[in-house]
């Protein structure tokens, strides 16, 4: 080991000129800051799941299957950083990398949160689907719903809806929607909302009767009103 554990500095005997720690002091003090890093981390990593459903946006599952090869990445090297630490050998250039990823987890949540919050509702675009089937993931705090419908994208089949409670319940497989879909305020596509399609007004079967039982003048002027039935 040519550098301080703490301090990154360079030493030539076993008390660092710059910090003045000690290799086991300098050892103690890393270990102690990665602990309080690694807690950042997952506090940012338990909040990116919650904010990125608050303005979902359409390719949501191909970005936590992305965050979550970001999590375990980082945990492994914070792992790795520790064994070094221990074992005192060089950590200098992994110990930055590690604190370039401390903070992306709330840069993410930031970026899908004002994606959709700066947005205006005037974007939005309405595309009729069908919806083909739906998929529920149980998870510790809350499961993941998802309504699929044929993508009206280039190049893509289906699109994963993330939904809430109530529109996972209230919507089957074969049923007519509107898909709702705003550009996003950067640019990323994000999920407004699902409605029913509406339906062409029916005449009620209470009309009908009605009017199949209303006399007619023109065929029969003379002819008098049938009395209501008993």
């Amino acid at each position: 080991m040519t550098r301080c554990l703490d301090c990154g500095s360079q030493r030539t005997s076993d008390q660092c000129p710059v910090c003045g720690l000690t290799s086991a002091a300098a050892e103690l003090v890393f270990r102690k800051r990665l602990l309080r890093q690694m807690a950042i981390f997952l506090a940012g990593s338990l909040i990116f799941p919650y904010v990125s459903g608050v303005y979902p946006p359409l390719d949501l599952d191909a970005m936590l299957v992305g965050f979550g090869l970001l999590f375990f990445l980082s945990l492994t090297l914070a792992v790795f950083l520790d064994r070094r630490a221990h074992a005192r050998k060089e950590i200098e250039v992994l110990k930055h990398l590690f604190t370039g990823l401390i903070p992306v987890p709330f840069i993410l949540s930031l970026v899908l949160f004002l994606n959709g919050k700066l947005d205006s509702p005037q974007n939005v675009v309405f595309h009729p689907a069908t919806i083909e089937g739906h998929y529920y993931m149980h998870g510790m705090v809350r499961g993941s719903r998802r309504l699929f419908v044929f993508s009206w994208r280039d190049g893509r089949k289906y699109e994963r809806l993330a939904v809430d409670t109530d529109d996972y319940d209230r919507f089957k497989r074969g049923d007519q929607v509107n898909v709702g879909v705003a550009p996003g305020a950067l640019k990323i596509p994000w999920f407004y909302g699902v409605y029913r399609a509406s339906l062409p007004e029916e005449p009620h079967p209470a009309d009908s009767r009605m009017e199949s039982n209303a006399p007619s003048s023109s065929s029969n002027p003379g002819s008098k009103p049938a009395s209501p039935p008993r």
